[in-house]
């Protein structure tokens, strides 16, 4: 992908103000012989906002996000990642389905690779892992385990924090928290939330799961598939912070079961 001009100003996860992606009609084919993964493709996404996309599997939600952490080019249209108003590259971070640690590097020299891989000094290297670590629930005796002595949750805070060390712009999540049982899953959710109203980065993520994306997100796109493209947008008007309680809440339960409406008439 061409590098854009990327410019931003400070924005509030309460009240996001610059843009920070826009799409415009983009699509992507990956063979002349097949049908467009996605095609005709809106989205404007602002700093500090929290949003989440929502479609059936294979409706192309992960290829999006490839597009946006430029891993892939669309193929059409106009796709502006944006970056701070120093000039400088918008930095991003993906955190996968799949945590993708490896074996053979304990926790700290997990996390720490991105900037190792950056040249950093080690000793600034380690001491962002460690400020890190904390930030996502681990303990510091956890930073010299290994990735086969985590629980699955473990993993993922650290697959989280690995993304978090170089301090992204842009944080962009593909179903992080599909394999976990559903009160490790709810946590993390919290977690996250914790996160973002903190650093205020701006999020997309990417589920199934219609409860999950109203909990998180100030707006949920969703998305129909053959050819992938936007279809419908839903404001979430729950106010920051969110609490569990919320998920038992009347209001919540008719707004979830609004966007499975909508959801459901995408694939009809």
């Amino acid at each position: 992908m061409t590098d854009l001009a990327r410019t931003s100003a400070k924005g509030t996860a309460s009240s996001p103000a610059v843009g920070m992606i826009s799409a415009r009609q983009i699509g992507i084919s990956f063979s002349p012989d097949q049908p467009a993964v996605l095609e005709g493709l809106d989205l404007d996404v602002r700093q500090g906002e929290f949003v989440a996309v929502l479609g059936s599997s294979g409706c192309g939600k992960s290829t999006l996000l490839k597009l946006i952490a430029g891993l892939l080019d669309p193929t059409q249209g106009e796709l502006e990642v944006v970056g701070q108003d120093d000039g400088r590259r918008a930095e991003i971070g993906f955190v996968f389905q799949d945590p993708t640690l490896l074996p053979w590097r304990n926790v700290i020299d997990n996390i720490r690779l991105p900037l190792e891989l950056r040249g950093f000094p080690v000793a600034s290297q380690l001491e962002a892992a460690g400020q890190i670590l904390e930030m996502v629930g681990l303990q510091p005796e956890d930073g010299v385990k290994y990735p086969r002595m985590l629980s699955g949750g473990m993993r993922m805070r650290v697959s989280l924090a690995r993304a978090l060390v170089t301090k992204p712009d842009i944080l962009l999540l593909d179903e992080p928290f599909a394999a976990l049982d559903d009160m490790l899953r709810q946590q993390l959710n919290e977690d996250l939330l914790a996160i973002w109203e903190e650093h205020s980065q701006t999020i997309v993520f990417v589920t199934h799961n219609v409860s999950e994306a109203v909990f998180l997100s100030q707006q949920v796109f969703l998305m129909q598939s053959t050819p992938g493209r936007l279809v419908d947008q839903v404001q979430v008007p729950f106010p920051f912070p969110r609490q569990a309680a919320l998920r038992g809440d009347a209001e919540f339960a008719r707004l979830v079961e609004d966007v499975s409406r909508r959801l459901r008439e995408t694939v009809a």
